[in-house]
């Protein structure tokens, strides 16, 4: 009888023990969620200041250039310059034979000596009536004929010296001595570029002009003249050219294909650091957002038309399809320009599911990584949002990309 009540109790004890697991194993779990409710990944929408810029592509081009060409016909005897250095507006490049040009030159200076004596003699016959008013006059107009003689061999002497027809750079010659050149000729013998100052001839949109000339006479582009915004230069290395200058939004036009319009800069160039060809990024400062709202590239969609749009969960766990205005491409993210608020939890995993109304179950998105390049952004501190911000400075410098 006492074994029997000492196995009850046991029982009892083990029922007791096995339901007490139970409990403790219940404690801490959340409610398991519905099979039919999708689980996804979200992004709460914050605020942050960032320093917004506009980086443009863009190549170097001469101040001026000038193609050195013959202006007489003739056989090459010396170059007098060498390759690669600067040369003087006036200064001696070529030197064509002259001996044929001389000849023509002296020829010429006979001439009008003789044609000289004949107009004088004949003018002192007039007044005696000796000879006639029209034998005069051909007598004067060919002494003047003779003189222009003179000047354009007198000139055509000169041009055997080929003279630079500019301050600049001069490039490799074409020609070497004892060779044939002929006035007119295609093929230049050389190029002579001038580089300080120096061009900068940079590519934008017909819509992003507009608004630059907005952001121009609104005062949040510096100016240095009128139509005239002060701009940095990037080089193709990364480094920023250290002289600032000055980018024209005046007499453009648009091209017709692209809807593009090209801008020229101009920038000082007295080291002749900036060469003409350089490939270049020209940047504006556009000033600081302080209330920039950045989203994940993974959370923009865009629909048939292009326009952008992102999933938003609303109170009732619900995605809602939401209209968004975007600017540009800050890292890997979207500067948002309309549509969101603060607070706004986004689909960032998940969104090719997505449907309007769908009941959904939210978790902080595990794949959201901002990083924001090498410019740098304060992270803005939110409760909700656990997705990581990559940067440590204070505000985020903005290369353009349109969206």
């Amino acid at each position: 009888m006492k074994s029997l009540i000492r196995q009850k109790r046991l029982h009892a004890a083990m029922a007791c023990a096995i339901s007490l697991s139970f409990l403790v194993a219940g404690c801490g779990k959340t409610a398991p969620v519905a099979s039919n409710t999708m689980v996804v990944g979200t992004y709460t929408v914050t605020t942050q200041p960032i320093e917004l810029t506009n980086e443009v592509p863009g190549r170097t081009n001469a101040w001026r250039i000038a193609e050195v060409r013959p202006q007489v016909s003739g056989v090459i005897q010396k170059r007098l310059f060498d390759e690669g250095t600067t040369v003087k507006l006036g200064q001696p490049l070529y030197q064509i034979d002259p001996r044929p040009f001389q000849a023509t030159y002296d020829k010429a200076q006979a001439s009008l000596v003789s044609t000289r004596l004949l107009a004088e003699r004949d003018s002192k016959l007039l007044l005696e009536n000796a000879v006639s008013k029209q034998q005069n006059d051909d007598a004067q107009a060919a002494y003047q004929q003779a003189a222009a003689d003179v000047e354009t061999a007198k000139i055509n002497l000169e041009y055997t010296r080929v003279l630079s027809p500019l301050t600049g750079f001069i490039g490799r010659s074409s020609v070497t001595e004892g060779a044939l050149v002929q006035n007119g000729q295609a093929t230049a013998l050389a190029t002579v570029q001038q580089i300080d100052p120096i061009y900068v001839d940079v590519t934008e949109s017909s819509d992003a002009l507009l608004r630059l000339r907005k952001e121009l006479a609104e005062g949040h582009l510096a100016s240095t003249g009128k139509d005239q915004a002060a701009v940095q230069l990037v080089m193709d290395d990364g480094s920023v050219y250290k002289r600032t200058g000055s980018l024209a939004f005046s007499e453009v036009s648009v091209d017709q294909g692209t809807s593009s319009v090209t801008l020229r800069a101009i920038f000082p160039n007295p080291d002749h650091e900036l060469l003409p060809g350089m490939y270049v990024r020209a940047r504006l400062d556009e000033g600081v957002d302080q209330n920039a709202i950045l989203v994940p590239e993974q959370a923009v969609q865009r629909d048939t038309t292009g326009a952008a749009y992102v999933w938003r969960v609303d109170a009732q766990s619900k995605v809602q399809m939401q209209r968004i205005g975007v600017d540009r491409v800050v890292g890997n993210t979207w500067l948002v320009t309309s549509g969101l608020k603060p607070g706004d939890k986004l689909v960032a995993e998940g969104t090719q599911l997505m449907q309007q109304d769908m009941s959904v179950a939210t978790q902080p998105a595990d794949t959201v990584h901002i990083d924001l390049g090498n410019s740098g952004v304060e992270p803005a501190k939110a409760g909700a949002n656990t997705a990581s911000v990559a940067s440590p400075a204070s505000a985020v410098q903005v290369a353009n990309a349109r969206g």
